[in-house]
């Protein structure tokens, strides 16, 4: 991201990523996964290599690696719910980045209108 050195368009982006701050929609902190798996039915096709593909959510619970199937039905909404907890990382990432960089414009500000008085 390409922070500007004056305060004022610092405040600006700082301003705009806040109000995109807000979640539009339901959130996962998880992973979603293809996980190819055989069924164990003997002269099924997975048993020849053609092994069954499934979508799977895995997070941490109390530490621990979770993993819970996703329907079919359900892929492209928990899908979505992923991408939109990602989605406020990065802008909470961009957000922290911003105000450091308004706090370092101030202190540089303060002291160049020191420096003129």
């Amino acid at each position: 991201m390409n922070i500007p050195e004056h305060p004022t368009l610092i405040r600006r982006m700082l301003d705009h990523r806040l109000r995109l701050m807000r979640a539009q929609g339901p959130l996962l902190i998880a992973s979603l996964v293809e996980i190819a798996h055989s069924c164990g039915k003997p002269g099924c096709a997975c048993q020849e290599g053609k092994k069954h593909l499934g979508w799977y959510l895995t997070f941490k619970e109390k530490g621990k690696t979770r993993t819970v199937y996703v329907p079919q039905d359900l892929e492209s909404e928990v899908r979505a719910w992923v991408q939109e907890h990602k989605r406020l990382r990065a802008l909470g990432q961009e957000i922290s980045q911003l105000a450091v960089a308004h706090i370092r414009s101030h202190v540089r500000a303060k002291r160049r209108r020191a420096g003129r008085t």
